[in-house]
């Protein structure tokens, strides 16, 4: 093989790597450029300020990482680990033994985290927003004082286990039963659960299941129950060939008669009311990573746009080019607005579920376009993982669906403003 330099169309000897037809063999897209058009973010107090530079911290740290897992569909653990590590797990959740961050700080790391990769995004959502938060806010001292530090550190991963195969929206018609066996004194569990983030992890699952006792006065409750992942009859199967967020492992798993002991039920949770207040908590955190997803594809479109020349000058010198990146800043910045009011709402005590739900709603439709439209924008170059709008705009897909689709947000919020029930 000959060493020499390449020769450029002229005859001369090029002292560089290039080739004719192949000057910029990569676009650097992935940084951030903190785009905030109308100052939105630019008051945050210093303290919410310090946890979200720790957020950041964690995406420049695996970033690298979180990229070959999710084009392997591998879930990397240890990166789940780093989470709880650096305290980014609070979620606003009001505990003494849980660090507490503001519902502006909460939602600044579900951005950031979500900007560098949505499979990181749902490690957070799933450990902090969903399974930290239901201990914190059901379990009793004794549950609590056994598992609360290892879930709030990411030494032990939890799972929050609600949907089923048969039921995703109707979720209140869950399946999964809770007998009570008089001989042992135990519970019996029985049924089936899916897409549940960390499922398969080798930590515990908070099971929703319906109480099956024709006797009890508790018969056809919805009551949760801490279920270590290594009971007998305890199977969590890794779901395989999904296109989104496939940096983390959801899991189909299976109840065959798994025995727990009298004091497994958290003690706080009697109804599926309690599983939907853990859903509304969560859904402010999926506008804010809907948020950050955005965020990442409109900076790749608008860097790739500044770098990549077509007919003798940047792509983005051209009209259509600036008329496309003005959309997406448009969009952008009203979820900005959005997510900013949410945490003020939130912090005054005053947000209604519904005010969530339309934050929900908004954002993640938005940053659907957006994707879709910097996508387009790279051109070929927008399916390459290394580009990163690809690979978001997958993993956009797996956030609008969660925590409630957006049919059902709209007849949550319909409801609100009719007065009348729209859901069968």
């Amino acid at each position: 093989m000959s060493s020499t330099a390449p020769t450029t169309a002229s005859g001369d000897t090029s002292g560089d790597d290039t080739f004719p037809g192949e000057r910029v063999p990569h676009y650097d897209v992935s940084q951030r450029l903190d785009t905030d058009y109308y100052a939105v973010f630019a008051d945050i107090p210093a303290e919410d300020r310090a946890v979200w530079d720790r957020a950041k911290t964690l995406v420049d740290e695996v970033a690298p990482t979180m990229r070959e897992a999710w084009d392997r569909a591998e879930y990397p653990l240890e990166v789940a680990r780093r989470i709880g590590e650096l305290d980014l797990l609070g979620d606003g959740i009001d505990h003494p033994d849980i660090t507490h961050l503001s519902p502006l700080a909460a939602g600044l790391v579900n951005m950031e985290v979500s900007r560098g990769d949505g499979s990181l995004g749902t490690m957070l959502a799933v450990q902090g927003g969903l399974a930290l938060r239901t201990l914190a806010l059901f379990g009793s001292p004794e549950q609590q004082e056994r598992w609360l530090r290892p879930l709030a550190t990411s030494e032990v991963l939890g799972a929050f286990a609600l949907t089923e195969p048969d039921h995703g929206s109707d979720s209140v018609s869950l399946e999964t039963t809770a007998r009570r066996d008089a001989d042992s004194d135990e519970w019996v569990l029985r049924g089936a659960k899916k897409w549940i983030g960390n499922g398969a992890s080798g930590g515990i699952t908070f099971v929703w299941a319906r109480v099956d006792d024709p006797d009890a006065a508790e018969h056809g409750a919805v009551r949760c129950f801490l279920v270590e992942q290594d009971r007998a009859g305890y199977s969590g199967t890794p779901i395989l060939g999904k296109v989104s967020l496939r940096g983390i492992h959801q899991a189909h798993i299976t109840l065959d008669d798994v025995r727990l002991p009298i004091d497994a039920v958290l003690p706080g949770a009697k109804s599926f009311k309690d599983a939907s207040t853990v859903l509304y908590a969560t859904r402010s955190g999926v506008a804010w990573s809907a948020l950050g997803h955005a965020t990442a594809c409109y900076e790749a479109a608008l860097s790739y746009s500044l770098q990549r020349m077509q007919f003798g000058k940047p792509l983005a010198k051209f009209q259509m080019v600036q008329e496309r990146l003005t959309q997406m800043l448009d969009e952008l910045t009203a979820m900005q607005l959005y997510c900013r009011y949410l945490a003020d709402l939130e912090a005054s005590g005053a947000l209604r579920p519904t005010q969530a739900s339309l934050a929900k709603f908004h954002n993640t439709r938005a940053a659907r376009r957006i994707a879709s439209t910097a996508r387009d924008l790279l051109g070929g170059n927008g399916i390459l993982l290394e580009n990163v709008v690809m690979q978001h705009l997958a993993d956009i897909e797996a956030i609008h669906t969660y925590e409630g689709t957006e049919s059902i947000q709209a007849l949550l919020i319909g409801r609100d403003i009719t007065g009348m029930s729209a859901f069968v």
